[in-house]
Parts: structure tokens; sequence; C-alpha cells
């Protein structure tokens, strides 16, 4: 892969049957790259790849399986030879307060654990992996072999209340960001962080219409919610620049969210 062309890549997008994920791969097809949609065996995944063309492939993996997403890499060489780009949009979250006097009830530990289990442990899991396909890649020019794109969120910066567990475990994504790119920097890998702001993704769709639009008005500029393809658009972005690495941006319309 030659950063700066998009057509002829390979990408690998976990969470890609919905929301942030499936506006990638979307993106992807419809730039002449080639994708692996990798997301939960119960998610519609086949459908959204089948719906995608012959360039979209789906594998049905759980992301902090080791095996799942070898396999998904694998699949990844068999149809397409190679992979240039990974894109981490697979997370959870939960809204529970740390301790709820009304019931006298602690956070769970459980939920607390499977949060960071997901959104960071996974995150890692594919990382880890997909750097060791993409070293097989020849270097450009500039020695470039692949670049990784992670999804944080504007909650790993002013988390919410209710927010503890997914507001730690994106944090834990924009912290390593770094270190990743300093990592595997001799490899010619690039790592870089998205922080998306409020985006209409299924989980904001399943609000109140009223709770959406109160939720855009928070949004100095444009006063809305952020669509996918936008999301999608920056990922196309980072993996064309290839001084973009090692780097956190916000796509957030300027919000800076409030207690």
């Amino acid at each position: 892969m030659a950063a700066g062309e998009t057509i002829g890549m390979v990408g690998l997008v976990t969470g890609g049957a919905s929301g942030l994920g499936r506006a990638t791969a979307e993106r992807l097809v419809q730039q002449g790259a080639s994708a692996l949609i990798v997301d939960l065996p119960t998610s519609n995944g086949q459908s959204v790849a089948q719906a995608l063309g012959e360039r979209c492939v789906f594998a049905p993996a759980d992301v902090t399986s080791e095996a799942d997403v070898k396999g998904a890499l694998a699949l990844a060489r068999e149809k397409f030879g190679r992979l240039d780009v990974a894109v981490n949009c697979a997370g959870i979250a939960v809204a529970i307060k740390t301790y709820n006097s009304k019931k006298d009830a602690p956070h769970s530990l459980e939920d607390f654990q499977r949060v960071i289990n997901v959104n960071i442990a996974g995150t890692f899991n594919v990382i880890r992996l997909s750097a060791g396909e993409m070293g097989r890649n020849s270097p450009d020019a500039d020695g470039h072999r692949g670049v990784i794109v992670n999804t944080a969120s504007v909650a790993a910066f002013e988390g919410q209340v209710g927010q503890a567990a997914y507001s730690a475990s994106k944090g834990g994504i924009v912290g390593m960001t770094l270190p990743i790119a300093r990592d595997l920097a001799p490899m010619g890998i690039r790592v870089v962080t998205i922080a998306p702001g409020l985006f209409a993704t299924p989980l904001l769709a399943g609000l109140p219409e009223k709770v959406q639009t109160f939720l855009a008005r928070q949004v100095p500029f444009p006063s809305r919610l952020g669509r996918p393809a936008e999301y999608a658009h920056l990922v196309q972005c980072i993996v064309e620049n290839p001084m973009l690495n090692g780097e956190v941006v916000r796509l957030d319309g300027a919000i800076r969210m409030q207690p």
C-alpha cells in the first residue's frame, strides 16, 4: 500500500455491521478498496457485506478472542491477499453511576470489567494481530506498510454522569495511541485515533426524538448529530495522509460535554 492511495487497498473494519463501522466499510468499497467486515455472529454483517458486493466479505468474530481475530485476518489474506488498514469501531457502553445512594448499590464490577475488556483489550487485540499481517506488506518509498485507526470518544475527556466505565475505556484507547505508534514506527505502520462527539449511530437512534433534538442542539456548529459518513470520510483522510500518526483527532463540531 502506498500512502495517499485508496484504490486497491484492503481494510478490516470491526463493528462493521452498523453505525460508524458500516459507514467506513461502505466508503472503502466506494473508493475502490476491499473491505472485511468483522462483527459478532449475531450481527447482520453477512447481509451488509453482500449488499456491498464482491469486494466485501464478512468475518463473524468477537474482538476479544485471539482465535476469532486470527481467523478474520486469515480470511482477509485468503480473499484479498493482504491487509493495509485496520479500523476499530467495535465497542460497548453502559450507563451506571459509581454508587447509587438511592438503591444503596455500587456499580457492578462485572459490567465495568466487560466494557474495559471489549473496548480496550478488544481494540488492542485487533491492533497487535493486524500489525503482524501488515508487516508482510512491501513498503512504499517512505517505508509505509499500513495504518491502524481506533475509535475513542469525547467521553475520554469529558465523561458525563454514569460514564465511568465508558470514559475509562475510551481514555485507555487515547492513552495507548502514541506508545503503539512508536512501537510500530519501525515497521512502517501508523496509528491514529478518532474521538467522535455525538453521532447518529444505532445507540443514539434508539433514544426518543426529543432527546436526539436536545443533544443535537448541544453541538456548537454544525448544530446537529454527526453523520457516520463523516467519520468514514475522516478515516479515508487519515489513510491518505502519511504524516498523520500518533494523534487523537476530535470529530465533534466543537462540543465540550457538560456534567
